[in-house]
């Protein structure tokens, strides 16, 4: 007969080398943000592996946001190595969101109760994003006349953009607000190279300097919104995004913000109609709105509705990583059929 002791050697060899199989994936992916993961660290990490980006000019901008209930609890850049990692963070119930070059492309949410460390990993498909504007790019419709040193500032700056040198785009668009306080333009670019290097403060500055300037400049009122939700500023954040769709009644990226700003302040009924007007405006472009919708209905007790959400997301993105996980969510429960 099989000895107590030799029988609990596998059991031990199990205990002993599985959490340290999974350790090693989220020290693979956190080694290079500095700190150590151990079984008791709160952590969530993993990678975004973009598709197409062979064809890309550039490699684009692409960041991980994870939100709690509070909003925003950490945000981070990525480096050519795509990984991210956000410790002594409670990823539970919390919602993750990709970024590429200022748009949402992909959103999950993590389970609310289980371990303290969450690993998800995203796939994007660049080709299908290739034909649609960054979001926050300011129209040609707004022109500011600008001395020949001042343009010259204001293409170089352009130019250090294009090429992600955003320390010397800082520079030189700190530059020309100096030489001209009145340039709206400039100052909503600043306030965008701010917003992507997470300096909130003076992105909020810069931005509202622009928009103070230029009274209907939609694209920082978009990233003023932007700026308040991931401070928390709810309030504010609903405000100006109701003024960029003054401005702007056709962007559909004013109507998937304040969509989110909604939901954050709970007046859900509210965020979906503004949800549904930016999907109607871009139906492929806002599809994730979908997964908005789906969520609110899930967590509000309506599955049906939220599976109708998932069937039509799915219609408009058949190839995302999780469509097997949303094709079983609409099995499990049949679709509430309605008018969209």
């Amino acid at each position: 007969m099989m000895s107590l002791a030799f029988r609990l050697v596998p059991l031990a060899f199990c205990l002993f080398f599985l959490p340290n199989a999974v350790l090693a994936q989220a020290e693979d992916a956190c080694g290079e943000f500095g700190g150590s993961v151990w079984l008791s660290t709160k952590v969530v990490y993993g990678r975004v592996k973009l598709v197409g980006i062979e064809n890309s000019r550039r490699p684009p901008k692409v960041s991980v946001t994870l939100m709690n209930a509070a909003r925003m609890a950490a945000s981070t850049t990525l480096d050519g190595s795509g990984n991210y990692c956000f410790q002594d963070v409670d990823g539970s119930g919390s919602s993750l969101v990709v970024e590429v070059e200022g748009r949402e492309v992909a959103r999950e949410v993590l389970p609310s109760i289980g371990s303290k460390q969450f690993k998800q990993d995203f796939s994007i498909d660049l080709t299908s994003l290739s034909s649609t504007r960054r979001p926050g790019v300011i129209s040609a419709k707004f022109q500011y006349p600008r001395t020949s040193e001042n343009q010259k500032l204001f293409e170089d700056a352009e130019a250090a953009l294009d090429a992600s040198d955003s320390k010397k785009a800082e520079e030189l668009f700190k530059k020309l607000v100096a030489a001209d306080p009145k340039d709206y333009i400039a100052w909503a670019k600043l306030g965008g190279v701010y917003f992507d290097k997470k300096d909130l403060s003076n992105a909020e500055k810069a931005l509202q300097q622009a928009v103070e300037l230029r009274k209907d400049l939609s694209p920082a009122m978009v990233n003023l919104g932007r700026v308040y939700l991931m401070q928390q500023k709810v309030d504010a954040a609903i405000d100006i995004l109701k003024k960029s769709i003054e401005a702007d009644p056709a962007s559909a990226r004013s109507f998937q913000l304040l969509g989110e700003a909604y939901l954050v302040a709970r007046k859900g009924s509210l965020a979906v109609g503004v949800l549904n007007e930016a999907i109607r405006l871009d139906p492929v472009g806002m599809a994730e709105c979908h997964l908005l919708m789906a969520t609110l209905y899930d967590r509000a007790g309506a599955p049906s509705y939220a599976s109708r959400e998932y069937k039509l997301f799915l219609a408009k993105v058949p190839n995302h990583p999780d469509a097997k996980k949303f094709s079983k969510y609409i099995k499990d429960h049949p679709p509430e059929e309605t008018e969209n």
